[in-house]
């Protein structure tokens, strides 16, 4: 028998991964909700068949929501739908509170409602993980690691609608005994993911010729995760964790953002060097630091390995390879992007016009 789960945000970057890994499953339904905005590529995840069925709707729809429970009756959610971009959030934040806090609620209210009706053996069956981010712990300043109990100091509007919405999903455990799961993670990367972040911008501009904005000094350091391990992490939680729980999800692998660039141009320096023979680390600008910018992001996820086992199996090393050699073998998939989207810029530089032009 098969066993069936809705993913929302399915056709995004980590939600795209977990899609797939389901779908890798041979006892696994998987039922994709997801609007397709600009981060969301339907050519990421597989065509419908009689294990996957892809829905294009918003999780503020609760009659969409709903009619996708009566009908197909999961026995889980996982919720990756979200707006996750730290830069857009600080050009407009709206959108994030209305899709991260908002809609959420809007989801988390209309699956307790269908859950309440179900009958015993499979209310206690079912599961709602919510994914989210280690941004909604702060600045990791003093040497220190996040952990589950780190008190939540979110400085970024993105940050803050993420931990709006991780209170709600607390809330509704506590409160009306819903079971609840929770993951933050770190700084994922890896094939599929949208190129206005770090990594595949980078790779895109490098491989065109065109300047590496990066922000500030470029010291600010992130722990790097790579999404296979990502996922295989949530799929670990969604069948062992205990309910009402969080566990934080990390790679072990903490860089500064200079050094990921570095190590991309280099990469791709060795691999298809440029025509004038120049290293492309020549292409580097730095440019006016993001408003409100964490410096340090670090992780621990020995709960997740003491209680569950799971620990990463790419080290930054070679999961930087694994990325770079798809982004350079998968044109087609990139010329969807780009035939939909201007990806060569960074954003969330404030009000300076002058600052956006350079990191063009």
């Amino acid at each position: 028998m098969l066993k069936t789960i809705l993913v929302t945000g399915g056709a995004g970057f980590i939600g795209g991964c977990f899609v797939r890994q389901m779908l890798g499953k041979p006892d696994c339904r998987v039922i994709t909700l997801d609007k397709l905005t600009y981060a969301g590529i339907r050519e990421s995840i597989p065509p419908d068949s009689d294990r996957h069925v892809f829905a294009e709707g918003d999780i503020g729809d609760t009659t969409l929501v709903a009619k996708l429970l009566t009908d197909y009756k999961p026995y889980a959610i996982v919720n990756f739908a979200a707006e996750s971009h730290v830069d857009r959030s600080i050009d407009g934040p709206r959108e994030f509170v209305e899709t991260n806090v908002l809609k959420t609620f809007d989801l988390l209210h209309t699956t307790h409602q269908w859950w309440k009706e179900l009958a015993e053996a499979e209310k206690a069956r079912f599961r709602f993980l919510h994914v989210s981010t280690d941004e909604v712990y702060g600045s990791a300043d003093d040497g220190s690691k996040f952990t589950e109990t780190t008190p939540y100091s979110p400085n970024s509007p993105y940050s803050a609608s993420k931990a709006a919405s991780d209170f709600f999903v607390r809330a509704m455990q506590h409160t009306y005994g819903f079971p609840t799961l929770t993951t933050n993670c770190s700084n994922n990367y890896g094939p599929y993911q949208f190129p206005e972040k770090l990594i595949p911008l980078m790779i895109l501009n490098a491989l065109s010729g065109k300047p590496l904005p990066v922000y500030g000094d470029g010291k600010n350091i992130r722990d790097w995760l790579y999404v296979e391990d990502h996922c295989t992490a949530i799929a670990t939680v969604l069948e062992r964790g205990r309910l009402g729980e969080t566990y934080n999800v990390g790679g072990n692998s903490e860089r500064t953002n200079l050094d990921i660039v570095h190590t991309i141009c280099d990469s791709l320096d060795e691999i298809s060097p440029m025509e004038d023979g120049s290293s492309r680390r020549n292409l580097i600008k730095f440019v006016t630091d993001r408003p409100g910018h964490d410096r340090r992001y670090a992780i621990d996820c020995s709960k997740l390995t003491s209680e569950l086992g799971w620990e990463p199996q790419e080290t930054l090393e070679t999961g930087m390879a694994k990325t770079i050699r798809w982004y350079l073998d998968n044109p087609e998939w990139l010329a969807i992007v780009q035939a939909k989207h201007d990806t060569s810029t960074r954003l969330g530089q404030g009000d300076t016009p002058a600052e956006k032009e350079v990191a063009k």
